[in-house]
């Protein structure tokens, strides 16, 4: 239920023309408007379903945080802002400038001056160069595998200079955009910065947390701020929301004025009810049956392959989420966002539409056997019968996985629901505590980012132990080779040859199945405040999930005169 529509055809080139170009000026990417002569002012609520009371962690290296949007991008900053919506545009953010070097194997950043941490201690070079070493010494921490493709990062002055393995031009966007900056003076005092609860986070971002509770997280404007005149709002309120129904007739009541969650039937029960309530889903991801691949069963192709056949995602579309959510395809590749990157002809080849027939076709040439209950058994007698964990709180994904369950027991193959907290969903999942899951990934600025969310082996983990986004478990040495080699060129044209491999991987392999296309969710109210996101004006992902473009939209967004 997480995460415009822009041609994609552009959007690599897009990035890598901003991130190879030396970034000028010291304009920082901020809000809109004049600030207000009294400073920040206003009451901003967001209502974003989480399915969970807070936890009060902000450790902004915690995958379960960074799912919740509750760090990453209002409280740590990172050193560029990469706009998904713009064709991956680059702005400054911490740092002023960047420059490329040595064959795009260095990249040299120019910190900003005059930033103070919200305790009001000096920001420096050396507090990057020392977040960068501090996720090399705690590799748990590194959960874009940054150090896959660095081999250095040096501080001299208020520069700081990364080394490459190789040619990385892509991993512009992971470590500009997707890494937070935290403090020297503190995290060196801490013995497990992976354990560290952070439970009163000190960030550059413009807001600091007091308090927080199990039921509210609240958001005040950080006195030290850098950006001159912002944030205009003085305060945001995140109240935690168990499930969708209290969370959308919060929104729909005018209790909230930013929403980010699915509603049924949102023209009658949300747009109809204030000329204010306005929304907009660009789709950026997939949502996906992620199988285990460690599981019996699960790790034969034959059966995964039958479940992307089974599975009526154009059902599972209406039914689950009203339409809001296109059926996804086996590609991975997310349209229209990313529609020029599909390799249509392969995509013809294996036609991956809904066809139970088939999938029962390959379970049988595979030596699986029908039983008498319906359900197919392999060789060796084990039934396909698994258990799916899900988050319970997020009614359309428990719909979407009904219309799933019913599509696969259709075919043979008997799924048994595990509804959970999103808590325990994540703990779950990113410890391979599971058969299969239903979830989604962050994607990134072309088809690339989510293909190496979801299949470059740096991102797994040994059951047991937390995988930051490869949570089925997926290794190839070949598929590693492919994603390692798209960051070596900068030509499009090679680009592309690469991305229809991995499309290849998809189709073949199966490693995951995507079912609907994750958008993000975005419902807003222009009567208390202006500045909000429009499908004219993208200039962030609007969803208050989604890092760290949250804090983006908290710059632009001012109280309404």
């Amino acid at each position: 239920m997480r995460r415009t529509i822009r041609a994609g055809a552009v959007l690599a080139a897009g990035l890598l023309a901003a991130a190879l170009a030396a970034c000028g000026g010291s304009t920082p990417s901020s809000g809109s408007g004049s600030a207000s002569a009294s400073g920040p002012s206003g009451v901003l609520t967001i209502s974003n379903e989480q399915g969970t009371l807070w936890t009060c962690s902000f450790n902004p290296f915690n995958p379960s945080n960074l799912a919740q949007g509750v760090t990453f991008g209002q409280v740590y900053e990172p050193l560029a802002f990469v706009n998904t919506l713009q064709s991956g545009k680059a702005s400054p953010w911490l740092a002023t400038a960047w420059t490329w070097g040595d064959g795009n194997k260095t990249l040299t950043f120019t910190i900003r001056n005059g930033v103070k941490w919200s305790d009001g201690t000096p920001m420096t070079a050396a507090d990057v160069a020392f977040t960068f070493n501090l996720m090399k010494k705690f590799p748990t921490l590194d959960l874009n595998s940054a150090w896959s493709v660095l081999s250095s990062v040096t501080q001299q002055g208020n520069q700081v200079m990364m080394t490459f393995k190789n040619a990385a031009v892509p991993y512009f966007y992971y470590i500009a955009d997707q890494t937070p900056i935290v403090p020297q003076h503190i995290w060196s005092t801490i013995a497990n910065p992976v354990s560290y609860a952070d439970a009163k986070p000190v960030g550059t971002g413009a807001f600091t947390v007091n308090p927080c509770s199990a039921q509210n997280i609240t958001y005040v404007a950080n006195p030290h701020y850098w950006q001159p005149g912002e944030p205009k709002v003085a305060k945001v309120l995140y109240p935690a929301f168990t499930s969708n129904d209290p969370a959308n007739t919060y929104l729909a009541t005018g209790q909230a004025q930013w929403g980010s969650q699915f509603i049924p039937n949102i023209e009658s029960f949300y747009t109809s009810k204030s000329p204010d309530n306005h929304y907009w889903f660009p789709p950026i991801a997939n949502v996906t049956l992620i199988p285990n691949l460690t599981v019996p069963g699960l790790n034969d192709v034959a059966v995964r392959q039958a479940m992307a056949y089974a599975i009526d995602r154009n059902r599972v579309s209406q039914i689950g989420e009203y339409g809001y959510e296109p059926p996804a395809n086996q590609t991975g590749i997310v349209t229209p966002t990313f529609a020029s990157w599909e390799d249509t002809s392969a995509a013809s080849q294996y036609d991956y539409t809904y066809n139970p027939a088939k999938a029962k076709q390959i379970l049988t040439s595979a030596g699986f056997k029908m039983g008498s209950n319906g359900i197919f058994s392999s060789p060796s007698g084990k039934p396909l019968s698994f258990t799916v964990i899900n988050i319970g709180g997020y009614s359309d994904w428990v719909a979407s996985m009904q219309v799933i369950q019913q599509d696969l027991k259709a075919v043979g193959i008997q799924l048994t629901t595990d509804n959970l907290s999103q808590n325990d969903f994540l703990s779950r999942l990113y410890n391979g505590d599971y058969q299969l899951a239903y979830n989604n990934q962050q994607g990134g600025p072309s088809p690339y980012y989510e293909y190496r969310q979801w299949l470059y082996s740096a991102n797994s983990a040994p059951i047991g132990k937390q995988a930051s986004s490869n949570w089925e478990r997926y290794s190839n040495p070949a598929t590693d080779t492919l994603i390692n080699q798209y960051a070596t060129t900068t030509s499009q044209a090679q680009q592309q040859q690469i991305v229809d491999q991995l499309q290849q991987v998809l189709l073949k392999d199966v490693p995951f199945i995507p079912v609907t296309e994750e958008v993000a969710w975005y419902q807003y109210n222009t009567g208390k405040f202006t500045g909000w996101v429009t499908q004219s004006n993208p200039y962030a992902v609007p969803a208050a999930y989604f890092y760290p473009d949250m804090g983006q939209v908290l710059l632009h967004l001012a109280p309404a005169k």
